[in-house]
């Protein structure tokens, strides 16, 4: 259903959703690595996070960069919005995604607004629910962005027109 999207022909802009620092205890002691979540968007419907682990902050964000550039989805937008109401979960995390009217302006927080902003939505009214888990609501964002489906696609599906469906 979805087609792979190549990266390198698309002028991607990305932003840092978290920075942390893990440790790992052994033996000698702790070891500190660093994990970057990040997300790459053109503004234009195209949308990806990716997570980036290293011993050094600049190498966590540069394979977190690559790894979302990987991961890369497609969605459907309905003018400066999403085309219907859908609710995502992923873990513990739970999204709840509203279109708005324009003007509205993106009504989001955390992981959820940056992948709304990378994506190209500039109208839109979210609720995070559940855990706040930057990883898991950041997840639960692109599994309902992926869910969201436009006019055209629902009419194919069901064999009809575009007309017929909205009656």
């Amino acid at each position: 259903m979805y087609d792979k999207i190549d990266a390198s022909t698309l002028s991607l802009s990305e932003k840092m959703i978290s920075l942390s620092r893990v440790s790992k205890t052994v033996k000698g002691g702790r070891k500190f690595k660093f994990t970057a979540l990040m997300v790459v968007g053109d503004g234009k419907g195209i949308v990806g996070i990716g997570l980036g682990k290293s011993l050094e902050i600049p190498d966590a964000v540069n394979k977190g960069i690559e790894d979302a550039k990987k991961n890369l989805v497609r969605i459907s937008l309905k003018g400066t919005t999403i085309p219907h109401e859908t609710v995502a979960t992923f873990g513990a995390s739970m999204v709840v995604l509203k279109p708005a009217a324009p003007g509205t302006g993106v009504i989001a927080g955390g992981a959820v607004r940056d992948i709304l902003e990378m994506a190209g939505v500039k109208d839109i009214r979210t609720k995070a629910l559940r855990s706040r888990n930057p990883q898991n609501l950041a997840n639960a964002t692109i599994v309902g962005l992926k869910a969201l489906r436009s006019a055209q696609e629902v009419a194919e599906t069901r064999g009809k027109s575009v007309q017929e469906i909205f009656g």
